[in-house]
């Protein structure tokens, strides 16, 4: 019997096996089909003309209007940033093609500058059709996509031009849907100017529509405009005006997170050349972190290049983690040699850092701030001797430290003990640095300083969350009752129950 067994055994095995063989054949045959399917059908696929993928991006253009006109029908501005946040793949789509065929449908004829801009964009494939007549806000919309393709065709001088038509267009007309377009609009205007070296030419302007803004309570064109202004400033290192204008004016709370992040760096790159050290290491924190997250390459690159700068003038270390980063750790190379240099305080390394890097640091803005950096390195390289030697002369501090003379050296010790740096005393006849003992530092107020630096980060980063968390709106109070009318309305129903009251104990007298 267990012989029977074992053989029953073996071949049901057997038979398994099998059948488990040839299903795995027939799914690699399955499989083997589907690859030569796919490649016939990619191989049969024929690649599509220029005719029809232009005929794709303007029905591509023409939803984008369909949303633009539903949004002034229904009184919706949030349909117009639907739109707007497609730009960026919308302009890699734009060609006079496409360009001459949605302005010749959808831009009336009363459009004041519509044979200019036909004439700007002219196309290979002209139709006759007549124009549907669109609202004010979809012909702006159209415009400002010509603008956009003038300025990445590199035509800056009909740039101008058409920029210009578009914001006197724009200032005419006040329509809070048209609020967030204008915004853009201007944002456009400014960017053919400032690549046409004539940026100082639009203050007048924006000054004008800023206060016109404020007046019409539009919080978008207000956040735009502030960061167009101080930028316009900044360009030309009128860092006390912007100052003024940013102690004139108040940003928007309710302006969108890619506004603030540029208006908080804007002012920490005011704040750090102004010496204010320690505001603008917060708002650069702030702008770092409201920039979006896995977008704005360029704009977190710029502040965190600014920020490490501020750090090393505050005396701090930048994380080791911040150079590490894969789209920061190219570009931040140079900062980091920077940093090792002040770390170590060897002013010899931190020349040459600059002088090769000189033209780079030029071009980001930040070479006025590094060359403050001299003190640190330094003051770091003075801390360094005073912790390695209890006694050194004068004459080797300013050969370690690469200073033209011990006369040098004396005085910069002098301010560094005055200033806290190092605990020492100098003794001027005898030409030498003699040390003390280091003070315990928890007999200082620098943990309390350094605590009440941690919760008020803390403090300030809840304090943004809170303001960006979005609530909705106060539509549900409209049917509730206030408190007076509650109780009136109480008294009311109390009364009435003991007249009801009172006829019945008539009824039963």
């Amino acid at each position: 019997l267990f012989s029977f067994k074992l053989s029953y055994y073996n071949e049901y095995k057997s038979y398994l096996r099998s059948k488990m063989t040839q299903a795995i054949a027939k799914k690699v045959k399955i499989e083997q089909a589907t690859k030569d399917k796919d490649v016939e059908m990619k191989e049969e696929t024929p690649e599509k003309s220029q005719s029809e993928i232009d005929s794709l991006n303007f029905e591509d253009i023409k939803e984008q209007i369909a949303i633009m006109e539903k949004s002034l029908i229904n009184k919706e501005p949030r349909f117009v940033s639907r739109v707007l946040r497609q730009l960026s793949a919308t302009r890699k789509k734009l060609n006079s093609n496409v360009l001459h065929q949605v302005i010749k449908a959808f831009m009336s004829d009363s459009y004041d500058i519509k044979l200019e801009l036909l004439n700007l964009f002219p196309t290979t494939e002209a139709k006759d059709d007549k124009p549907i007549p669109k609202s004010f806000l979809s012909e702006v919309y159209i415009h400002l996509l010509c603008v956009i393709h003038l300025l990445d065709s590199n035509r800056l001088e009909n740039a101008l031009t058409c920029s210009q038509a578009l914001i006197n267009k724009v200032m005419t007309i006040n329509k809070p849907t048209l609020f967030v377009l204008a915004a853009k609009c201007f944002f456009y205007y400014c960017r053919a100017y400032e690549l046409s070296s004539r940026l100082h030419e639009v203050r007048t302007v924006l000054h004008s529509r800023l206060r016109t803004s404020t007046l019409r309570h539009d919080s978008e064109g207000q956040a735009v405009l502030l960061n167009l202004l101080l930028r316009n400033y900044i360009h030309y290192n009128l860092f006390d005006q912007a100052e003024k204008l940013i102690s004139k004016t108040s940003f928007p709370e309710n302006a969108n997170n890619n506004e603030s992040a540029r208006y908080l760096f804007y002012i920490g790159k005011i704040k750090a050349i102004q010496l204010d050290y320690s505001e603008a290491f917060k708002n650069l924190n702030q702008a770092i972190r409201k920039a979006p997250q896995n977008a704005a390459i360029g704009f977190k690159q710029a502040a965190t290049k600014l920020l490490v700068v501020v750090q090393l003038l505050l005396g701090e270390v930048p994380e080791r983690q911040m150079f590490r980063e894969a789209h920061l750790r190219l570009p931040l190379q140079p900062y980091l040699q920077l940093t090792q240099a002040v770390l170590a305080g060897d002013l010899s390394k931190f020349s040459h850092v600059i002088e090769d890097y000189a033209e780079k640091f030029q071009k980001e803005g930040t070479l006025t701030l590094i060359n403050r950096l001299r003190h640190n390195v330094i003051k770091t390289g003075i801390k360094s001797i005073a912790l390695s030697y209890s006694r050194i002369s004068l004459v080797d501090i300013a050969h370690k430290l690469q200073l033209d003379s011990p006369e040098d050296a004396e005085y910069i010790i002098a301010k560094a003990i005055k200033d806290g740096v190092i605990e020492a005393t100098i003794d001027h006849v005898q030409g030498y640095v003699q040390s003390r003992d280091s003070a315990d530092v928890y007999s200082t107020s620098d943990p309390l300083k350094a605590y009440h630096d941690r919760i008020r980060f803390c403090l300030d980063i809840h304090n943004q969350s809170i303001k960006a968390m979005r609530f909705p709106p106060k539509s549900y109070n409209d049917n509730l009752e206030d408190a007076q009318k509650q109780r009136e309305r109480e008294q009311q129903d109390l009364e009435y129950a003991k007249e009801i009251a009172e006829e019945d104990d008539d009824s039963l007298l």
